[in-house]
């Protein structure tokens, strides 16, 4: 799969050269260049499938040219150990939610699955990396836990002061190790 920047320029990635890059070289983001039709994919799962499964499932075929199956699934295995919950409000009506990980966002999702293909690819190549991050708070505190304990791999958080929630700051803060955040005077566009 290609990714191409946001910006529309003539820029093109792997999964690995974007995952490690972040941002495009033009300051765009990344996005699929083209999207999978995944129709046959899920129409064959089993209703029964645990997320775990679904997600190394949905992984492995978007990212099939560039990671074997058995190191989408170490991956998948070092991103979850929390799942999203599916509550049935009424026949036939559900709520997919998303707010059952360890910083209680949506964001724990893409964060966690981040940092362990991060650390995979990383592992890998011998490399070792740095994230800068800004954040107005949930976003910081889902890649703080994220990150936190991940090998070759350091984040610095920047966040503006008085700005987050206690609870944000307390949990982008406290874990120390290889996740710094740093306190900015000023608003998340001074962060940024």
């Amino acid at each position: 799969m290609r990714f191409i920047s946001t910006r529309g320029s003539e820029v093109s990635a792997t999964f690995r050269e974007a995952i490690l890059c972040g941002l495009a070289p033009d300051g765009g983001l990344f996005q699929p260049a083209s999207q999978p039709d995944m129709g046959a994919l899920f129409a064959g799962l089993d209703k029964s499938a645990s997320f775990p499964s679904v997600a190394a499932a949905v992984a492995g075929e978007l990212f099939k040219e560039e990671l074997p199956e058995p190191v989408v699934r170490r991956i998948v295995r070092q991103a979850f150990d929390f799942f999203p919950r599916l509550r049935e409000l009424e026949a036939g009506m559900y709520l997919l939610e998303l707010f059952h990980g360890p910083t209680c966002a949506f964001k724990d999702f893409g964060a966690s699955f981040l940092a362990a293909a991060m650390e995979e690819i990383l592992s890998e190549e011998t490399r070792r990396a740095t994230g800068l991050v800004a954040t107005s708070g949930d976003t910081g505190s889902a890649v703080a836990r994220a990150f936190h304990g991940r090998k070759n791999i350091r984040v610095v958080i920047l966040y503006p002061s008085h700005r987050v929630s206690p609870l944000q700051e307390k949990q982008l803060t406290t874990l120390g190790g290889h996740v710094k955040a740093l306190e900015i005077r000023g608003s998340f566009d001074d962060c940024q």
